[in-house]
């Protein structure tokens, strides 16, 4: 993660003279519109992918988008008007799969990010204890990297030495696993008898003794005795997560698995004006609780409460049809490769496929987009055999279904997405020769199956929608890193790409811009009120510090968010 970007203010610099200017423009009003930006070098993301120079907004709405000439009418006594200076300037980003509250508590907690090694990871731990140093207080955070440790495993023992006889709670940063000390497992039963749950493990000494490392739905035997989190804490972490994402040019997400609480959080966030973000929250689906739960859904949609905030809405429903692959927990159609997958170990599915086809029909009825984390090729088969079946039984309509993560494909299912309808939501950051790929991916899968990881350019290639997401708090926030990825193929911060990590999947600058736009905004059904810059839509935009057309794809990184503007508002930076 980058640190915090400074704020910055726009000045008269040469003018860059632009090639094609397109207009778009509404009717002049009377008086004038309220901000003209001009001298911009303005990529619309429109339908043309057309450019621009100038744009007038009137309160939350674009007025005008064209040259600078004929923005002339716009500007009336009262409107301000800002020389961007040949600065360059896009629609705002679209996260299509994020964990905005949970990532903004997780900066007030122990944070392990960005930790280089197992060392360093435990000094953290160290200094979040010496911050807390109540014998009985709980030590909870997260952000360990799984390759930091041999096997993906951490032990117990580091942290009983390092923080004695305190409970400790650790998240990994995939959210996928978790690590605790001795005291956090005495506390909460879990002993050599303890078995693992239907769709988790408990990593074990050759003695059979938890090691302190806990996969999937095992977390839960721990997790559910931390603390209580306060709404005042949950309103804390969504304010530093909402900071976060206005850094980085975000104005709309979808906010992937989360519940009551959150949705509230959201809510009264909204309901002071303070929000400055458009929400779509995925209800976390409980496979145990099959479609019984979907009225309950229906009733938080639909609540009173919904028209207070109206930049919320609880439209969406998260199904985990697996893990992942590093922890051995994704569901693959062939067996895993090595000692993990001697006994023919393919992994699980989260949800079987008829109770899976249940759910996705039972939701689509119900009005519902479908969301599903879907890492392995069995996982993406499956949720794209559900979304069939919805289909068939419901009849074809605009569903959306959004597929999340969706990183080993067997070839064949990938046309399924533009037959189907269904949106790849890649997190493009991850699709880099990484430790995650190197150590504990690509020997599991073997190199014919490895070719099949994060395939951008076949997917963008078949015809269907993309959309970008972070995943948020499991890595960076910032579109701009994970774009650099897409384009590159090499680590974000690398100063050259000489070895790209599978080159044919490789993909170019506007098909990922538009991913992040265009794409993001028809993934929560508002691209016609977003996600390209045209008059009538609504000031959405981001000012960045360097044209990323014209400077080197391994430097996209590098550019600085300076203004985001959200429906007519600045919410970081200033003019």
């Amino acid at each position: 993660m980058k640190s915090p970007r400074g704020s910055w203010t726009l000045g008269c610099t040469l003018f860059v003279a632009l090639v094609c200017v397109a207009p778009s423009a509404a009717a002049p009003p009377r008086a004038g519109a309220d901000l003209v930006l001009k001298n911009g070098v303005i990529y619309t993301l429109d339908a043309a992918r057309s450019w621009a120079e100038a744009i007038a907004i009137r309160g939350d709405r674009l007025v005008f988008v064209g040259s600078n000439r004929n923005v002339a009418p716009f500007v009336g006594p009262e409107t301000r008007v800002i020389d961007l200076g040949g600065r360059f300037v896009l629609p705002g980003f679209h996260d299509s799969h994020v964990h905005l509250l949970s990532g903004g508590v997780e900066l007030g907690q122990c944070d392990l990010n960005g930790a280089k090694d197992s060392e360093e990871v435990v000094r953290r731990v160290r200094a979040c204890a010496a911050a807390k140093p109540s014998p009985d207080a709980w030590i909870v955070g997260g952000g360990w990297d799984l390759p930091l440790f041999p096997a993906a495993n951490p032990h117990r023992s580091l942290l009983d030495e390092a923080v004695p006889d305190r409970p400790i709670f650790l998240s990994a940063a995939d959210g996928h696993s978790a690590w605790v000390s001795s005291k956090a497992l005495a506390l909460a039963g879990v002993t050599k008898e303890t078995p693992d749950p239907a769709h988790g493990r408990i990593e074990r000494d050759a003695s059979g003794v938890p090691s302190g490392t806990l996969r999937e739905d095992a977390i839960g035997l721990v997790a559910d005795h931390l603390p209580e989190i306060s709404s005042e804490e949950r309103s804390r972490g969504l304010e530093r997560g909402v900071a976060r994402a206005h850094e980085f040019g975000i104005v709309s997400i979808q906010e992937a698995s989360a519940g009551e609480e959150a949705l509230a959080t959201f809510r009264a966030l909204d309901e002071k004006g303070q929000l400055g973000l458009r929400v779509v929250l995925a209800n976390w689906f409980d496979p145990e609780k099959g479609v019984t739960q979907i009225a309950d859904f229906v009733a938080r949609r639909d609540s009173p409460e919904a028209k207070r905030a109206p930049h919320v809405r609880a439209t969406a429903a998260k199904i985990f049809a697996d893990g992942v692959i590093e922890a051995g927990t994704a569901a693959l159609l062939a067996p895993y490769l090595g000692e993990r997958g001697k006994d023919g170990y393919r992994g699980t599915l989260e949800v079987d496929p008829a109770p899976f086809a249940e759910a996705a029909t039972a939701l689509d009825r119900a009005g519902f987009q479908i969301h599903v984390h879907a890492i392995g090729d069995a996982a993406i088969r499956a949720a794209l055999d559900a979304i069939e079946a919805a289909q068939k039984t419901n009849g074809a309509h605009d569903m959306r279904p959004l597929l999340a993560h969706i990183e080993l494909f067997d070839p064949a299912d990938v046309p399924r997405f533009r037959r189907l309808g269904a949106v790849a939501n890649f997190q493009p950051l991850w699709a880099y020769a990484d430790p995650y790929i190197v150590d504990l991916t690509e020997p599991q899968l073997g190199p014919e199956r490895s070719r099949w990881l994060y395939p951008i350019a076949s997917l963008a290639r078949s015809g269907a929608v993309l959309a970008g997401g972070s995943d948020w708090s499991v890595s960076s926030l910032d579109p701009l890193d994970a774009i650099e990825v897409a384009v590159t193929r090499c680590a974000p911060d690398a100063a050259t790409c000489e070895k790209p990590w599978l080159p044919e999947q490789r993909v170019d600058l506007p098909t990922l811009l538009a991913a992040y736009t265009i794409g993001g905004a028809y993934a929560n059904f508002e691209e016609k009120e977003s996600g390209s810059l045209e008059a009538g839509k609504l000031a959405d935009l981001l000012v960045l510090d360097k044209n990323l057309f014209e400077i080197p794809p391994s430097e996209i990184d590098q550019a600085k968010v300076l203004v985001t503007m959200f429906e007519g508002r600045v919410v970081f930076g200033s003019f």
